[in-house]
């Protein structure tokens, strides 16, 4: 398994292997179209040619980045992909001057494990807030708001 930046052609495999598991209800939907506009956040996991896990790291306000849309593809789950591709996008973060890295996820106790805290939604400066107009869930949120500081 090797973890890269992602590209026009993955697209179709990032927005199948999401919405699938928005389907799930366990993920929030992407479409192609933010896909394509955030493909440049995107690290992909690959083993032998197939996207195998997926996550993006969204900057959203001074030194505050999001980790998000992170999915690792069934059958390959508890191998430690999804961690591989959080310390990744920490280390692209940390490079770019990130000091508050957050995340809204339906899986704390994963991000617990990654040294993310769970935080009130209200914690969070309102600049995170301007995607969930176009959320399906809008304004019922029920993501654990969570992050991870740091220095």
């Amino acid at each position: 398994m090797h973890l890269r930046k992602a590209t026009f052609g993955d697209v179709e495999a990032i927005h199948k292997l999401v919405n699938d598991y928005a389907q799930q209800g366990v993920m929030l939907p992407r479409s192609r179209n933010s896909i394509y506009e955030t493909l440049r956040d995107v690290i992909i996991a690959e083993e032998d040619d197939r996207l195998v896990g997926v996550g993006s790291l969204h900057l959203s306000w001074d030194a505050l980045a999001e980790v998000r849309a992170l999915a690792i593809a069934p059958g390959f789950q508890r191998r430690g992909i999804g961690r591989q591709i959080v310390e990744e996008l920490l280390i692209e973060g940390r490079a770019l001057g990130v000091k508050t890295f957050f995340t809204l996820t339906y899986q704390p106790e994963f991000f617990g494990t990654l040294g993310f805290s769970e935080v009130t939604k209200e914690e969070l400066p309102q600049k995170v807030w301007k995607e969930c107009i176009n959320c399906p869930k809008f304004p019922n949120c029920d993501e654990v708001a969570m992050v991870k500081r740091e220095g």
